[in-house]
């Protein structure tokens, strides 16, 4: 996230940390910091407790401009300065560069250090320095933590009662280590969004209809168990709910404010929240980027302000989150319907009508939802901090997105590949077309990639990309209900013959195969064929060595009963639970549950299962080896 120069970071306790370069201005700001430090912490910098002289040199060396042979970056967390590293090179033409770094003393244990000494690393790599090296005293357990933390790209060798430590800057792998940290800080920052332990929605007025009236009902009747307010003009409470007329007069802290008033509004009720110790922020509210210049402009500060006071921000422009956990349950959304079912799909996307249709779809077929955001204008949570926190996410096995753009491709390519390593993923990018592209940029005001990129980014990544809506619903419901296939041999049964033959062909151009059978494979049992007579044949088929995957197909008629033909299936399926189970139910209305496995079946006009084209999900080969840090001798004392 770089605005002019500068850096948003996450701390490893959640914190939003600005990392930028050092300028003039920063002089009374770092004497302060080296001011405030004890005696013991700037032996540990300086290796002997400096005069005033000696940090005052130390304060304008820090504050020169920034050039080849010098760079130095600074940590800040709102307005107070937290951290320095710096780097000056040993000579014009080497590739070598003395590191110093120091943190704020209360402010140690937060990955600070680690954060500082990647950004200049990464500043360093561009003037062609390609190792940064430095001297820690050995009882500097501080430095030689944040030494370790930074992983295989560092390495440290004990010599003449010093310890020399040394980063190098080109190291390819050095990224598989900020990316552990990053998943690490999401999951904190984000906990007060998607688990806040109290919840405030403002405009929530008295009238049902209203935005912030709908939320704050969703919230009440969903179960919330945490503690609930609501803010309005008169102060009066809605819909049973403690109300007050400003946020500054809640009782601190506030988790999470929910903000349903007009666009000019929104920064005052933020800047009231971050008073009151707000530490995230759902903003319902449009008229922000997609609004024009002026709505750019004031999403841009809204963003600047919250991260200056380290709130996440959801939206503005959205329509809210929801989590299910037994233990939370939070409907912070105005989706019309009631939150589906506790269960293993995540969901983000950022629209809202699209995400309207994922949660009635997931509602009415009964496959769960572990958590749902919609992003909105992802001014500052974006999907690549939501892969993040989902994939340590115990709750969630499979994820599904739907996307318009791309904030920042090249880290979208890193975290999802990681996460489809480890759970399925299904993303469905809109602008295939140009009408498409042009629609979606006056949407959500973010430009949209090309088709070509996006289909390379997520063959790359292993993600898989549904052709609509309709697959992304029904490719999640078989991710989440279902055990991955086995192979690539499917059998089909059923009792209605046509649908079988159109079945085993679309099979077969979606690269499966569809091998002969004893009986038949498709085997047509006939509309009349009895529920028992049926489950018999699915049956022995199921427990075939040579079926990796079943597909049955139920055609209803007035001579029999879909709902008995189901129920004598459903055993067959509960008896065989690591087979990838699939049906069709046809000319039937109602969308009875199969087995023990929860799927409620659709009729096949209205979305059930369909056989696209191939889809090839690609598994990324494991990092190599680290590579071992090369050893030498020298460097800048640097200090925790």
């Amino acid at each position: 996230m770089t605005i002019n120069d500068s850096a948003d970071a996450l701390a490893l306790d959640g914190g939003i940390i600005t990392i930028r370069p050092t300028r003039p201005a920063d002089q009374r700001a770092l004497a302060g910091l080296y001011e405030d430090a004890t005696p013991d912490s700037l032996r540990m910098r300086f290796f002997t407790r400096p005069g005033s002289a000696a940090l005052a040199t130390e304060v304008g060396r820090l504050c020169r401009p920034e050039s080849a042979a010098h760079l130095a970056v600074l940590a800040v967390e709102g307005e107070r300065l937290v951290g320095v590293a710096a780097a000056e090179r040993t000579d014009d033409t080497g590739h070598r560069a003395e590191l110093s770094l120091f943190v704020a003393e209360r402010d140690r244990g937060r990955g600070i250090g680690t954060l500082l000494l990647e950004h200049l690393a990464a500043r360093a790599h561009r003037y062609g320095i390609a190792e940064l090296v430095g001297e820690v005293l050995p009882d500097n357990i501080a430095m030689l933590r944040t030494a370790r933390d930074l992983g295989g790209h560092s390495w440290s060798r004990f010599d003449d009662g010093i310890i020399d430590v040394g980063l190098d800057t080109l190291d390819p792998d050095a990224q598989d280590a900020v990316d552990l940290r990053d998943r690490t800080a999401e999951r904190a920052s984000l906990r007060a969004l998607l688990s806040p332990a109290s919840v405030a929605v403002v405009g929530a007025g008295h009238r049902p209809g209203g935005v912030g009236h709908e939320t704050l009902r969703g919230l009440r009747e969903y179960g919330y168990h945490g503690t609930v307010y609501a803010v309005n003009h008169s102060g009066r409470p809605v819909a049973g709910t403690t109300a007050h007329r400003s946020v500054r007069q809640l009782p601190p802290p506030i988790d999470l404010l929910v903000i349903a008033v007009p666009a000019d509004q929104v920064a005052g009720v933020l800047a009231d929240g971050a008073a009151v110790g707000v530490r995230a922020a759902v903003v319902l509210s449009a008229g922000f980027g997609e609004a024009g210049e002026r709505g750019r402009q004031r999403q841009y500060e809204l963003v600047r302000f919250a991260r200056d006071h380290g709130i996440r921000l959801v939206g503005p422009n959205c329509l809210g989150l929801i989590n299910t956990d037994p233990a939370v349950r939070l409907d912070a959304s105005f989706a019309p319907s009631a939150p589906p079912p506790a269960g293993g799909l995540a969901v983000a996307a950022q629209s809202g009508a699209v995400g309207i249709a994922l949660l009635d779809d997931a509602l009415r077929a009964g496959h769960g939802i572990s958590t749902f955001v919609s992003l909105g204008n992802k001014a500052d949570v974006s999907v690549n901090d939501l892969i993040a926190y989902w994939y340590d996410d115990p709750a969630t096995r499979a994820v599904a997105l739907y996307v318009e753009s791309f904030g920042n491709p090249r880290k979208f390519a890193r975290t999802v590949r990681a996460l489809a390593r480890r759970k399925p993923v299904l993303a469905l990018k809109s602008g295939r077309s140009d009408a498409g592209q042009r629609a979606g940029a006056s949407h959500t005001a973010a430009a949209a990639a090309p088709t070509a990129t996006v289909d390379a980014l997520f063959a790359q990544a292993g993600v898989v990309r549904p052709e609509n809506l309709g697959e992304l619903l029904d490719e999640a419901r078989m991710l989440t209900d279902q055990p991955l296939p086995t192979g690539r041999r499917l059998a089909i049964v059923g009792n209605a013959g046509g649908l079988g033959v159109l079945a085993a062909d679309a099979a077969e151009a979606a690269g499966l195969t569809v091998p002969p059978g004893g009986a038949g494979n498709p085997l047509d049992l006939g509309a009349g064929v009895s529920p028992a007579d049926l489950a018999a044949a699915a049956a022995e088929v199921a427990a075939s060595d040579g079926t990796d995957m079943l597909l049955l197909i139920v055609i209803a008629t007035r001579t029999n009963r879909a709902a008995e033909i189901i129920a004598a299936l459903a055993s067959v399926v509960d008896e065989h639970p690591g087979l990838a189970t699939a049906v069709v139910l046809v000319g039937a209305e109602a969308g009875p549950r199969l087995g023990a496995r929860g799927a409620r079946l659709r009729p096949a006009g209205a979305g059930g299962h369909r056989a696209g084209r191939r889809r090839r999900v690609r598994r990324v080969a494991p990092p190599a080896a680290r590579r071992p840090g090369r050893s030498a001798r020298g460097g800048h004392r640097s200090g925790p």
